[in-house]
């Protein structure tokens, strides 16, 4: 039987890299996606390295033309899609005050609409086979928002939205929907450790019992 397929949107060196390794540790094939070729390629060889079958695949989650030829590739080369992690998002600080209507919207078509544009492109096939994940990366933010990142707190509070909406949507076909709720600062070799963080991605796709994980 060949292996399952995990494909992780928003890979940096962080939560959607170790993400990737830990699915692929247990025998999922993975593909990555992000705009930078460059980056991509390096993961794919360290994933590589540690005998996971990985590819890559570039994309800009704010254009539905990219997603959507990204998703196509991906479905021809390396067939349906079995997890989907959505990890992309715009980080940076700032009071509402000072906030741009332009920037709110950027933030927003990466945070969320990026999020829904990635997952509109499997669900269909999932709904078909009765069976998927879709594992979306929350924040703290959304419970908790603060006015020195207002744009991220608005826009992680959209997503987990979403989220749960999807899993409300989607269980009764087969599809499990869930969000890891990161209530901290992502760092190396604290209790934030995107390594450590990446256990509970594996831990909602193997219980599939809540929809959210708040990591404290």
């Amino acid at each position: 039987m060949s292996k399952k397929l995990i494909v992780v949107v928003g890979t940096g060196p962080g939560i959607g890299y170790h993400v990737a390794k830990k699915f692929g540790d247990n025998h999922f094939r993975v593909v990555l996606i992000s705009r930078s070729q460059a980056a991509l390629i390096q993961y794919v060889e360290e994933l590589k390295s540690q005998d996971i079958e990985a590819y890559a695949v570039v994309a800009d989650v704010t254009s539905s033309k990219s997603v959507e030829a990204a998703f196509k590739k991906i479905k021809e080369e390396y067939g349906p899609v079995d997890v989907l992690v959505y990890n992309a998002a715009l980080i940076e600080g700032g009071n509402p005050t000072s906030l741009l209507p332009e920037t709110l919207l950027e933030h927003y078509e990466v945070d969320v609409v990026g999020a829904l544009r990635c997952a509109l492109q499997v669900i269909p096939d999932q709904e078909e086979r009765k069976s998927g994940t879709i594992l979306f990366t929350g924040g703290g933010l959304a419970l908790h928002p603060s006015a020195s990142h207002a744009a991220l707190s608005i826009s992680k509070a959209g997503l987990r939205s979403l989220a749960l909406t999807f899993a409300e949507e989607l269980k009764p076909k087969g599809i499990f929907v869930g969000t890891v709720t990161v209530a901290g600062a992502v760092r190396p070799d604290t209790h934030f450790a995107p390594d450590l963080i990446a256990e509970k991605y594996w831990e909602l796709y193997l219980k599939r019992e809540e929809q959210e994980i708040v990591y404290r």
